[in-house]
């Protein structure tokens, strides 16, 4: 029991808080993907919570503020579960391409079940208009996927509409791009390769249009540059995010310099390089937090019993005492 007691003691309140202030600077300055650290004071302070309402007998007196500590706990409880077990990440998909389970980049919570080998998607494609000054408004992408039964579905996503499968969370972002594709044929033989090249994200760097990748199964590095001169997204007026009209893919390998146009090659020792076209890709950002509605439900909960508790209060005492 006296144990309980010192758990309940409002001595014991500012550790945990002082631990969760200390906790979520080191998160800020040195490493997000630290977080999960958060949970060891969000459970000190629900532990703390919970000894003071099994001690005070006055919680158990009054309903509405017992329902209010426990929609507290509840919170602190879920802020922890949720710091242990989210994910926070990114990927690039090229437009008629398929999401393949693997991310661009990700952090993680110690207890993170993943599941993104159950998600399938794939992006369509996407429109997105600029206002003057190069505003960007919403993001319209049309993506097709397997639902939980395996029927194929398509809807439309953006920047605050998600894509949510298997509890992943998929938002398209600001980052996005033009994505030469190439078709590369092995001299040794095998399947031929499709592969896109995700070049620097336009309008952000716009005159860095330039990348360079590797030739699968091979050492051979190439760099490859879209080259156009027409004006996608004018400042002045509105416009829309496209693929130039008029434009020069050109490839250099070693000291091989070429200009390709759509279905022509390069022929290398090692195989043929075939330039397929041009196509465009889109940044997505991937959220998974199973705690996001029972947070929301406990926030409900802790606002109306606090209400409660204090229209019991006050509707028991005459706003005016004043006798007459």
């Amino acid at each position: 029991m006296r144990v309980v007691l010192a758990l309940a003691s409002l001595k014991f309140t500012p550790v945990g808080l002082l631990l969760l202030g200390v906790t979520s600077v080191a998160v800020y300055k040195f490493d997000h993907a630290a977080t999960p650290w958060l949970a060891a004071p969000l459970l000190l302070l629900a532990i703390n919570l919970i000894a003071a309402v099994a001690t005070n007998g006055v919680f158990r007196r009054q309903l509405p503020l017992l329902v209010f500590h426990l929609a507290l706990i509840a919170l602190v409880l879920l802020a922890a579960a949720g710091r242990l077990t989210y994910l926070k990440g990114s990927v690039e998909i090229s437009e008629g391409a398929q999401f393949d389970g693997q991310l661009t980049a990700l952090e993680a919570g110690p207890w993170h079940r993943f599941g993104l080998d159950r998600v399938h998607f794939s992006n369509e494609s996407f429109r997105i208009a600029y206002s003057p000054g190069l505003q960007r408004d919403n993001t319209r992408n049309a993506v097709r996927y397997l639902d939980a039964d395996g029927a194929e579905q398509r809807t439309e996503i953006g920047d605050q509409t998600p894509l949510v499968l298997a509890g992943y969370r998929f938002y398209t972002s600001s980052n996005k791009g033009f994505a030469p594709t190439f078709v590369w044929y092995p001299a040794a033989g095998g399947e031929p390769v499709l592969g896109t090249v995700h070049l620097p994200s336009y309008p952000v760097q716009e005159y860095r249009q330039a990348r360079d990748w590797q030739l699968p199964g091979t050492a051979i590095k190439v760099w490859t540059m879209l080259q156009f001169d027409e004006v996608i997204l004018d400042p002045a007026k509105q416009s829309e995010f496209r693929l130039p009209n008029q434009y020069k893919i050109i490839v250099r390998i070693g000291d091989l310099r070429r200009e390709l146009q759509a279905a022509e090659a390069i022929e290398l020792p090692e195989g043929r390089l075939v330039y397929d076209g041009l196509r465009t890709w889109m940044g997505y950002s991937v959220l998974y937090d199973w705690t996001i509605h029972w947070l929301l439900a406990a926030c409900v909960v802790a606002i109306l019993s606090l209400a409660w508790h204090f229209w019991r209060k006050f509707a028991s005492t005459p706003w005016n005492s004043e006798e007459r």
